[in-house]
């Protein structure tokens, strides 16, 4: 699947991204797409796509250039009320801010370091019985094969299609983060999902589709290393809905999102609602990484800084400053940092200690968060660390 066709692009006064989202077109609840239709002379989108949304309605608005969609909502929100209408966000493997990316840092060669970081867990059982659902980029299917990434032996997902003289940027993402829940939960089964196509983006109407589609596999845990910040920081229309008409209903599921890379405390969407559970970064030695986002609404905090586990053999060459146009060349392995890995080592404790104690993953992880918040550490906030 090809990303967004259309984007636009909001930016602070000093020059962050604030959010992006899809010109001409606005999103409302069923309940309402009447009211918002009337007053912008907007028409309803069609199609069975649609149809899967579940209590939400994609609208077209007429424009003559991007920024009027934004009017358009402003409109709304005086005559119809806040939150009536929202952008369709544009949600990101890379989230805004400042040509930041997520992950914090691009794929690194190892140069000595021990793979697989953190190191796989002694309990080879940990995760039996467990399905995580890995929402992401895509599966690299030589790396169940690989004679380098033995712990991925078993996992399936939808191909990710890489080419390896030039491997575009967030290639092989989901398969690093399946290598990582595996380090945790050796024994989990896991079917990595592309969902995020070339770029990493996918608009959040879209996104709410793909989820529902994971969703229909009846996963233990959905692990999701996306989100993005939002006009007035309010929450993501489509997600919410989402909660409302499906993943509330499935008893036990749980949605573990990344907290995002922008090195601040703006609530970063899906990640701030309080039904995830969202999950910062920490360096190597115990503190919050600098990338970071942070604030009360991030639940946990885990390495995210270093960790070395599967990557597409090939050559990859560098997108973002100071590095732009360097070539590194990959055997395998890689090394990487950001919320992005944080996520699914927390995913893969989660699943290990359903495992351990015959329980759902909701208990899981209510049982791992009130852990976190004893072991908190000043400056950082709750914390958990791998299995050894």
């Amino acid at each position: 699947m090809g990303g967004p066709d259309a984007a636009a692009a909001v930016w602070t006064e000093d020059g962050w991204l604030a959010y992006l989202y899809r010109p001409g077109v606005v999103l409302a609840r069923d309940e309402h797409w009447r009211d918002v239709a009337e007053l912008l002379g907007a028409e309803r989108v069609g199609g069975e796509r649609s149809q899967q949304l579940r209590g939400l309605t994609v609208l077209t608005v007429p424009i003559d250039d991007q920024t009027e969609t934004l009017g358009h909502l402003t409109r709304v929100d005086l005559e119809l009320g806040v939150g009536i209408a929202t952008p369709d966000h544009i949600m990101f493997v890379t989230p805004g801010g400042c040509g930041q990316c997520c992950p914090a840092t691009e794929p690194e060669e190892l140069d000595g370091a021990v793979a697989p970081y953190p190191p796989i867990t002694s309990d080879t059982g940990a995760g039996t019985g467990v399905f995580v659902s890995v929402v992401d980029t895509g599966w690299w299917p030589a790396a169940a094969t690989d004679p380098a990434t033995p712990w991925l032996a078993g996992v399936t997902g939808d191909p990710e299609t890489i080419d390896l003289n030039h491997i575009h940027p967030y290639a092989g993402h989901g398969t690093f983060i399946a290598g990582v829940v595996r380090n945790q939960a050796p024994a989990a089964q896991i079917r990595v999902e592309g969902f995020l196509p070339l770029g990493g983006a996918a608009y959040e109407s879209e996104m709410v589709i793909q989820l529902g589609e994971a969703l229909a596999l009846s996963p233990d845990i959905i692990s999701l290393s996306a989100g993005c910040p939002t006009r007035e920081e309010l929450p993501l229309l489509s997600f919410e809905v989402f909660w409302e008409q499906r993943l509330s209903h499935q008893k036990g599921t749980i949605l573990v999102a990344a907290a995002g890379n922008d090195s601040h405390r703006l609530p970063f969407w899906p990640a701030a609602f309080p039904w995830t559970v969202s999950v910062g970064a920490l360096d190597a030695d115990g503190k919050r990484a600098d990338y970071s986002n942070y604030g009360s609404w991030v639940d946990v905090y885990a390495l995210g800084t270093d960790l070395v586990n599967a990557f597409p053999t090939g050559t990859f060459y560098c997108h973002q400053p100071p590095n732009e146009g360097e070539k590194r060349e990959f055997t395998g392995l890689a090394k990487w940092s950001g919320t992005s890995f944080s996520t699914p080592l927390v995913s893969g404790l989660i699943a290990a200690r359903m495992s351990q104690h015959g329980i759902s993953a909701r208990i899981a992880a209510d049982e791992l968060l009130a852990e976190a918040r004893v072991a908190g550490r000043r400056g950082v906030g709750p914390v958990l660390e791998p299995n050894n």
